[in-house]
């Protein structure tokens, strides 16, 4: 007599491994993608600080000196000749490119609460200073950057009309580029602050995990700019 399966068991069993499956493999997809977003992040964050540390060494200011801002023909700015945050970037990234305004990118949409609730984003958005890193990443700048210098991320920009919208020394990162979700990263447990410099209670999971992190520029440093961005950014190994 051959011993075997029955087709009744193969069919139980494949039906248990599929229930599995869907069960495991959208955790595990998002462990992933967490994981990826987290070290983008960190090699995003490192190499605009990198930048201003080389342009402070070679050209001797940093975030902290610029004192214009960038507008539609910044993408030939240079240090040398102009004291903006895209000379920075442009003497000091290879391979970056340089884009103005949100419409250079067909079908792009942002959902970010740091990004609708700062006027010099919603207001704006074919006006802003956005740089594609050589791995895809975007760099969003705000376009009142270098209306007044970042150094001091507690600086606090006021519009024409005594408003107050926090630093103008920020900007977002996404670091899936283009491709979705294009969520900003919130906090799952704690409040989501902003303009903060440490993580504070804020827990984040694979259902708040974004690929959009709002970040802050001054002197030479560009860091996280909410509690759900450190938190991410505290535990990137």
């Amino acid at each position: 007599m051959h011993k075997g399966f029955t087709l009744a068991e193969v069919l139980i069993t494949l039906g248990i491994i599929g229930v599995v499956a869907a069960m495991t493999i959208p955790t595990l997809i998002a462990n992933t993608h967490k994981r990826q977003y987290t070290t983008a992040l960190k090699k995003a964050i490192s190499t605009l600080s990198n930048a201003a540390r080389m342009s402070e060494a070679q050209f001797g200011y940093d975030f902290a000196g610029i004192n214009q801002h960038c507008d539609a023909n910044s993408g030939s700015d240079h240090p040398e000749t102009k004291q903006s945050a895209c000379a920075i970037l442009n003497g000091t990234l290879k391979g970056a490119q340089f884009h103005y305004g949100l419409d250079k990118f067909n079908g792009y949409t942002i959902t970010s609460r740091f990004y609708n609730n700062l006027p010099s984003f919603t207001a704006y958005p074919n006006a802003l200073p956005i740089y594609t890193l050589p791995d895809g990443t975007l760099v969003i700048l705000s376009h009142v950057m270098g209306k007044q210098a970042c150094g001091n991320r507690e600086s606090i920009y006021k519009d024409e009309n005594g408003n107050t919208f926090g630093t103008a020394c920020y900007g977002l990162i996404d670091v899936n580029g283009v491709s979705k979700p294009n969520k900003e990263v919130l906090c799952a447990k704690g409040g989501n602050s902003y303009h903060v410099q440490n993580a504070g209670n804020c827990i984040v999971d694979n259902k708040t995990m974004g690929d959009i992190f709002p970040v802050t520029f001054y002197n030479n440093t560009v860091e996280p700019n909410s509690s759900a961005a450190w938190y991410v950014f505290r535990n990137a190994k």
